[in-house]
């Protein structure tokens, strides 16, 4: 979940997908990297959650 740096109430859910096979722990653990090149590329975002999911699971990490 991301929300805007100038109106912090509004957030909205962004997803990042990789093709490589990885276990969610793999993804916990690789995942920050991605996030903060998104955040580089999105400047007037925060990032506030995250989670690794194997597309559209309800499994967590």
């Amino acid at each position: 979940t991301v929300c805007a740096l100038s109106l912090p109430s509004q957030c909205e859910d962004q997803h990042l997908s990789f093709t490589a096979n990885m276990s969610l722990n793999q993804c916990v653990l690789n995942a920050q990297p991605y996030i903060a090149q998104w955040i580089n590329e999105h400047p007037k975002w925060v990032a506030v959650r995250w989670r690794c999911d194997y597309g559209g699971s309800k499994e967590k990490s």
